[in-house]
């Protein structure tokens, strides 16, 4: 499939991305014309022969009416809710008109679908209660109206992704509500970060339980810690963090500790480069009350983060408290922003030489998918004890990855 938008071939049909409503048109079935557009902002955007194409699914059969239709062709994405009032005040007895919003034709559009029902089913009830649509097209204030709605709601959804209309006594809420994609799954050993601001959240917002929890929302305890922390059961604090997520209210992290290894990305040259992702990481990864650091400095740490050396051997070559740089707060950021990632251990059992040696539970974990984060939780030890264990059992090697 060809590439559209200029010839970028990051848009095409299909490819997930969202797109601007281009144009908001109202059509109808005339008595004697036939199907055609009555008013459409902006102007002239769907020509009268791209019209005549498809108008076959724009005032379709009675069996496709209240139902959602999108069409993609000539380069337009057209998705309408086609309505049929029957009535003997209409001329054959019945009116049909639908309501669209045009995109482009690469563009995701299914969050517009409920906002184009909602918009035709308040223009029934406006036809319903005072003829207003089916004389759009002879009056010239009622097609004013009519143009000025559509205009303001085109703009103000393109601009903040709601819009409220008011006409007469009737007022109507539209809001594009995009469907996320389900979150991942939440583990014993992840760290949960508020992603905004905590204080921008309302109590009456969330259920009971995770008011309970946000006060252990730190970006420092995991989910075993915070369960315990809030008395909460553990399977509750997983679902409610998962909710977090599907929200995008916070991100998920490894575990922080001195011992760790990290390295950094292709991403990190953007903090060379980038004006305001220098100016927030700064006051992000800043001792509070104290002088700003530099961004060279930073820039520095960063990319002295190398396999084979851990975060507590880069403060004492460092130093970064004399920096005025929190480096707790530097790996938050890091690790948020992807410019670095953590270098994880997965200890790996190997059949051990001596047969008559039973195979312990805790060699048995020792798969290589799991990793010493997820092992201390799991098995309740802290990352010093479980390192001994492994050190000291010559059957089992370490994988860095």
């Amino acid at each position: 499939m060809g590439a559209v938008n200029g010839g970028d071939e990051r848009y095409f049909e299909g490819c997930g991305r969202e797109g601007p409503v281009r144009c908001i048109f109202f059509s109808e079935f005339h008595p004697t014309a036939g199907p055609k557009i009555t008013c459409q902002v902006p102007e002239d955007y769907v020509s009268k022969e791209v019209f005549d194409a498809v108008n076959v699914y724009i005032i379709p059969k009675p069996q496709l009416q209240r139902s959602i239709l999108t069409i993609n062709t000539f380069g337009y994405k057209i998705t309408g809710f086609p309505v049929r009032i029957d009535d003997a005040k209409y001329a054959r007895n019945a009116y049909y008109f639908n309501l669209c919003f045009v995109c482009d034709a690469w563009a995701r559009t299914v969050q517009y679908e409920p906002v184009v029902k909602k918009l035709s089913e308040y223009l029934l009830t406006m036809e319903e209660e005072g003829c207003f649509l089916s004389q759009v097209s002879s009056e010239t204030t009622k097609h004013h109206q009519l143009f000025s709605i559509l205009k303001q709601i085109l703009n103000n959804l393109n601009a903040t992704g709601m819009s409220t209309v008011r006409e007469g006594e009737m007022t109507m809420f539209l809001k594009v509500v995009r469907a996320a994609t389900d979150p991942p799954p939440v583990m014993d050993h992840h760290v949960p970060i508020f992603t905004t601001e905590k204080g921008i959240f309302q109590e009456e917002q969330w259920d009971l339980t995770t008011q309970q929890l946000l006060p252990h929302v730190d970006g420092f305890k995991h989910i075993a810690q915070i369960a315990v922390d809030a008395d909460v059961e553990n399977s509750l604090v997983k679902a409610c963090i998962q909710n977090l997520l599907y929200y995008k209210a916070v991100s998920l992290l490894p575990i922080f500790l001195y011992s760790n290894v990290y390295t950094p990305t292709p991403k990190v040259r953007l903090l060379a480069t980038d004006a305001a992702l220098q100016e927030e990481c700064i006051k992000c990864v800043s001792i509070s009350g104290q002088q700003l650091p530099s961004v060279q400095e930073i820039f520095v740490m960063y990319c002295s983060m190398t396999h084979g050396t851990t975060l507590q051997d880069l403060c004492s070559r460092y130093n970064p408290q004399e920096h005025n740089i929190d480096e707790r707060k530097l790996v938050q950021f890091g690790l948020l922003h992807k410019l670095i990632r953590r270098i994880c251990k997965y200890p790996v059992y190997i059949k051990s030489t001596n047969h008559c040696q039973p195979v312990t539970s805790l060699q048995h974990s020792f798969t290589g998918l799991l990793s010493y984060d997820e092992v201390c939780c799991t098995r309740g030890y802290s990352p010093k004890t479980l390192e001994e264990k492994v050190e000291s059992d010559p059957s089992v090697v370490v994988i860095w990855k």
